[in-house]
């Protein structure tokens, strides 16, 4: 599984995305406090105390801070490595977050520093799209 970004946490913490940004961090949350899979058979084994609980609170509580939002990030990944159904509902938690627009990996476009010779196609998140050229294409004025 692929580490929940910084910019998507923080993002989510602070409220962006409006209301489904909301919803989705509180599913975050259940998913955090849920009790976690227990990893032996032994009845007599303490429970597996939940990972990410503190870190969640941390966040929660200082929304802007990178660094609690990287430590949240990287004990959600811990977790959903020991913990297959976890890992299993994070992930489907992060397909539904991604594509939540919220900023993370913000593009700029800009385009100067002289003649361009052709189209320019700006934008962000482009995908499934190929872009073709006659093989003797010259710009003009050659």
């Amino acid at each position: 599984m692929d580490p929940i970004s910084v910019g998507l946490l923080t993002a989510m913490a602070t409220g962006a995305g409006g209301e489904a940004g909301r919803r989705l961090w509180g599913a975050l949350s259940g998913l955090v406090h849920r009790t976690p899979e227990q990893p032996s058979d032994d009845p007599a084994a303490p429970p597996a105390s939940p990972t990410g609980v503190g870190e969640l609170a941390a966040l929660n509580a200082h929304p802007d801070d990178a660094e609690r939002a990287r430590a949240l990030s990287e004990a959600l990944n811990r977790r959903a490595l020991l913990d297959a159904s976890f890992g299993a509902a994070l992930t489907a938690w992060h397909q539904q977050a991604r594509a939540l627009r919220t900023g993370d990996g913000a593009t700029v476009n800009a385009v100067s520093g002289g003649t361009q010779h052709g189209p320019v196609v700006q934008g962000r998140d482009f995908s499934g799209i190929t872009f073709n050229a006659p093989d003797n294409a010259d710009p003009p004025g050659r």
